[in-house]
């Protein structure tokens, strides 16, 4: 088996799981999360911020990895083209988490459920508003690698 075409398919089903893991949060969890009283939405979200810093960092350093790779394996070829714009997406998917929503994030761990800052919904409406880029983001990027693919 070609090799360019073993990491693609890694690229895929870990842009897949990025992808869908984005997907999940924005519209599966943060509904639910924003019906909750304040001090169970902060807990909740905290308990998240938890589990997902190291989860979606791992899942997104394996997807650009792979995806870097299978771009340069593939240079010359028609796929390539939709394999570099996905990578690309991906470059804007982590600066926007790195200076978007970590600092946000990081913030929220602080954050006394009982008796929070004042603008902690003016911080999560941003953080709201952040996360729907970065879930097209990695929908976007996911579709391209999987037209990169089929190419």
């Amino acid at each position: 088996m070609d090799l360019t075409l073993v990491i693609g398919f890694v690229n895929l089903f870990l842009a897949g799981l990025l992808a869908g893991e984005e997907f999940t949060i924005r519209f599966g969890v943060r509904g639910p999360l924003a019906s909750l009283e304040d001090a169970s939405h902060i807990r909740f979200r905290q308990a998240l911020i938890y589990r997902l810093r190291v989860l979606v960092p791992a899942i997104f350093a394996l997807t650009i990895l792979s995806g870097l790779v299978v771009l340069i394996l593939s240079l010359g070829e028609t796929g390539a083209v939709f394999r570099g714009l996905a990578v690309l997406v991906l470059v804007g998917f982590i600066l926007l988490t790195m200076f978007g929503t970590v600092p946000i994030n990081a913030a929220a761990l602080e954050w006394d459920p009982v008796s929070p800052p004042a603008n902690w919904q003016v911080l999560i409406r941003r953080w709201e508003m952040l996360d729907d880029i970065r879930c097209g983001a990695a929908v976007l990027a996911f579709a391209l690698f999987l037209i990169g693919m089929a190419l």
